[in-house]
This record gives C-alpha cells, structure tokens and sequence, in this order.
C-alpha cells in the first residue's frame, strides 16, 4: 500500500489520523511543566519538517514532546524559583534543552566520523538503564500529589489508560493516553469538577493568536542573564540526553523494521540524530519542550501499512495551523489536576519500567562486580542527591556558581567508571531487542 498512490483526501485523512495519535502526549508534557501549549504543537511541527529535510525526506517520523526532560524541567524551576531573582524560569531551562540538542548534534558527528559501535561502546545500558530508572523514580511524588486533589477522577484516568493499553484494538491501543485524558476530563466536566479560574480564562481566551510569548523565549535572557543559572541549567538538562539520544536509536530502528527500510544506513543515524537535536534546540530557543521521534506514529504506520513520509508532513502542517488558537491552549489547560496526575502516575513509573527493561532485554550481566558498582553508585547519587534537603551539589567556577542535580552527577560518575573499569564487553547492533528497549512511551 506504500507504493500506492494516495488522493489528496487520503493524504488529508491519514494526516489527521497521524495529529491525532500523536496529540495526548505531545500536550501532556506542557500540561505537566508549565510550558506553552501552543509553542508545544508549533515547534513539534516545525521540528518535524526540519528533521525530515535533513533526514532527505525519506523516514516517516513525527517529532513530539519528550517525556524524559520532565525531571529537569522540574529541577531549572525550582532552582530558578529559590535563587531570589525572580526570573522567569522557562528561558533558563530553554538554554539547557538547547545545549542538549547541540548534545546530538555532537553524536552526529562521531556517528559519521567513528561510526555506532566505536562511539555506543561509551553509553552501554549498565549506564543508560539506572540512569533512565532514576529518572521516572524522582518524578513520581509529583504524580502522587496530583493525583492527591481528586483521586476518583486520577483512578478514572489510570483505568482508561490501562484497559487501552491491554485490551484496545487498533487506534485505541496507540492513543491510551489522550483517551484517559478525555474521559477523565469529561468526567470531571459533568460532575462541576473544573477549576472556575480556569475555565473562565477559556471562555476568555481568544481563538487566534501568537503561540508564544517572548518572555518564555531565550532571546528574553539577552543582556540579563544569571550567569550561575544559566551553567546550572545546562548542567542539569544536558545529562538527560544521554536517555533520549538511546529512545532515538531505538525508535530509528523501531521504524526501519515498521517500514522493512534501513533508515540506520540511508539517510543513516548521523542524519537523524542531527535532524533530532536541532529541532530540540530550535523549540527550546522559543519556551517549547524538547522534541523526540514518537512511537505512537509509528504505531500508525503499522496499523494503516501507509509509510509515506508526506503524510506525517501533513501532521506537522496540521500541528502548526492548530498552534494559532489561544481557545485550543486555554481548553488544554483547563485540564484537571488529578487527570493529569492519574496519566502522569502510570507515565512516570513506565519510565524507570524503561529502564529496567533497557537493563534487562541487553542481557547486562550483574555477576560482574564492575557492573554492580556501575549501577550502585549511579542510582545511589541520582536519588541520594535529589531526595538530600540541598537537592544539587554547588560548586564555583571561575566567580560562577554551579549547581548539579543528582542525575547530572550520577551520570558523570557513570560515565567515567564505564570508560575506566576493565570488561566493558558492550557491542550496539549485536541485539535487535535490547537496541529498541529504550521507549518512553506509553
């Protein structure tokens, strides 16, 4: 059928389907952090076109909101929010997002210059797994607070997510998390269960308008920046690349094989990975989330057997148009606090699932000593360090001081003692199933 030639109604049609899957979680990462809804759905657009020009038009990907940001996201805020400065704390955590997707662009390069195996024998998954573990740990006291405002309406959103997941069929079991989104939020509509300020602003807001604000924007921080934020930020969102660059490689070849196309060879990874990073950091230079390849569209694919790239194009088009209603964004927001804790609880404990699975599905062998103290000292620092009363270790370089989060720590360490212990016996394309382990969806 992907020889086939499609009408434009068909193209149209396929394209919404493709918005449509993509759309509960996409949004349901500003929901969570505070960010704009509207920049959300403009920038997934446009990152998704920019990927495809520099990937030669030939992977059918979409580029959506990443799940695995959200600890660092949390952690810019709190730091930005305790410094006394009063600053806005979304262009801070824009300027570390961005530096994570320069992050992939380096990864491009050695990909090209040293090729997968040489430059992965760095990352294995006794590194990537406990860090991946620690991230969904330390959000999920966040979810339990959510959830804590309403917890028929969270276990109304849970139940829908699960029963979609196991028992859906077809588009049903691809969007489990925008059908518990909807149904808990119509719930909670009927039985008056909304917040009136909030829905208030949605009557208000308008149906046209910029979706973003420059203040939100780096460019804000022009003149004025705290230098001691701006290397604490980087310090704490640039680690977290080193989880999403793994979900990247395993969704190229989650595709490849959807499609029976080597997208590793041609266009090849050098060309995602760039394609990926550089729409990160352009959506987190104007206060948008960090973009990842989403597995729900690739679910897509699979269900229609359409691989056509055009028509996940036409699925950014459609996210850019929808971008411009401020009335769009205001009913997005005026979601209740206990759906999105209810979504958030099960999304969050998938992650550090994730990572167990990344652990497990590699085969890593614990009867090694070095291995067990790999994953030890990792997860006792990210967790250690973040659940201390400091939750970041300070230090001044050069008059600026520098703040690290414990899973910036734990991934340094991690790093380092993989790189100098003997019996690193990692080898990336020798496992199908552990190379597309590595997904933060649900």
């Amino acid at each position: 059928m992907n020889n086939e030639k499609l009408s434009p109604g068909k193209m149209a049609l396929l394209g919404f389907q493709h918005m449509f899957a993509m759309f509960g979680a996409t949004v349901l990462v500003p929901a969570l952090t505070g960010l704009s809804v509207s920049a959300t759905l403009l920038f997934a657009g446009l990152g998704t076109l920019l990927f495809h020009l520099l990937t030669k038009r030939k992977v059918p990907a979409f580029l959506g909101s990443s799940f695995a940001f959200l600890g660092g996201y949390f952690s810019v805020r709190e730091l930005v929010e305790n410094s006394g400065t009063g600053a806005n704390w979304i262009p801070y955590a824009g300027i570390g997002v961005a530096c994570a997707g320069l992050l992939y662009v380096l990864l491009s390069i050695l990909f090209k210059a040293f090729g997968a195996k040489k430059v992965m024998h760095f990352f294995p998954p006794i590194v990537t797994g406990p860090i991946i573990i620690c991230i969904g740990i330390t959000l999920a006291n966040s979810a339990i607070n959510n959830c804590t405002n309403n917890w028929w309406i969270a276990i109304l959103a849970i139940a829908v997510v699960v029963v979609c997941n196991i028992w859906g069929k077809g588009m049903v079991k691809i969007i489990p998390i925008l059908l518990g989104v909807v149904i808990s939020y119509a719930a909670a509509a009927v039985f008056g269960q909304l917040d009136p300020d909030k829905v208030q602003a949605l009557k208000d807001a308008a149906w046209i308008g910029l979706p973003f604000q420059m203040s939100d924007t780096v460019f804000s921080l022009v003149g004025n920046a705290d230098g001691s934020l701006v290397a604490s930020s980087i310090a704490m969102m640039v680690p977290i690349a080193l989880a999403t660059m793994v979900e990247h490689i395993g969704d190229m070849c989650a595709i490849s094989s959807t499609v029976e196309k080597n997208f590793i060879a041609d266009p090849g990874l050098h060309r995602s990975l760039l394609g990926d990073g550089l729409a990160t950091s352009m959506a987190a230079l104007f206060g948008a989330p960090a973009n990842t390849t989403y597995g729900e569209n690739t679910g897509v694919l699979a269900l229609t057997k359409v691989y056509d790239p055009r028509v996940v194009r036409i699925a950014a088009g459609l996210a850019v148009i929808f971008s411009f209603s401020p009335k769009f964004a205001a009913l997005v927001s005026c979601m209740p606090t206990a759906t999105i804790g209810g979504v958030s609880l099960i999304l969050y404990g998938m992650i550090s699932a994730v990572g167990v699975r990344n652990v497990v599905e590699n085969q890593v062998d614990f009867t090694k000593s070095r291995n067990v103290i790999i994953a030890a000292l990792i997860m006792s620092l990210a967790l250690g360090i973040n659940f201390s009363g400091a939750g970041a270790i300070a230090f001044t370089v050069c008059g600026v001081q520098i703040s690290l989060s414990g899973l910036a720590v734990a991934a340094l360490v991690g790093i380092l003692l993989n790189a100098v212990l003997p019996g690193n016996d990692y080898e990336f394309g020798t496992n199908d199933l552990g190379d597309t382990s590595v997904n933060f969806k649900v």
